[in-house]
């Protein structure tokens, strides 16, 4: 495996294992904090970058690289308030799109087309996330101080947490 690309796969692999701490720290909170409902899509959704890790070291490894683990930084624990947790986790996501970005750049440069092929899941996954945070903050702005649009909103996350599959452990390389 070309030693530049090995190492953006693995500076991944570490972005999206802090990208799985990040959405579990939105889960604690918002469990500590009366919303059920959101924390269970964001327990869903720390499992899912979870996933996107494991396919990412399993594509390094089965590739002839070696993945590797590495430290990740302590995300926050406190925030202000649910639009707070969805400002923070857009502006996250924004910059995993960034890195994975670079990814593609880095497998162009150096014509590995293989890996560039691979990290066109993630690429496409990217847009899905930010989409998703960006709807959240609509509704949110729209619900404002309103309590019970609060409460609905809340539901609405436990209900589409209910009804998305969990990720399968298959890598599909």
């Amino acid at each position: 495996m070309n030693p530049r690309v090995e190492k953006a796969l693995n500076d991944q692999i570490q972005k999206e294992a802090s990208s799985s701490q990040y959405y579990l720290a939105m889960a604690s909170w918002s469990e500590a904090n009366g919303l059920g409902g959101t924390a269970k899509f964001m327990y869903a959704h720390s499992d899912e970058e979870r996933f996107h890790m494991l396919k990412l070291i399993k594509f390094v490894n089965e590739r002839g690289g070696r993945a590797e683990i590495s430290e990740i930084s302590i995300p926050p624990k406190e925030f202000n308030d649910l639009k707070n947790v969805f400002e923070s986790l857009l502006a996250h996501e924004i910059r995993v799109t960034e890195s994975i970005n670079n990814l593609v750049d880095i497998c162009l440069q150096e014509k590995d087309y293989t890996t560039h092929n691979f990290v066109q899941w993630y690429v496409s996954e990217q847009l899905e996330e930010e989409a998703l945070a960006r709807t959240m903050l609509d509704k949110l702005r729209l619900i404002g101080d309103n309590q019970g649009g609060m409460y609905l909103f809340d539901r609405d996350l436990e209900n589409a947490s209910q009804e998305k599959s969990p990720p399968t452990q298959q890598t599909g390389n």
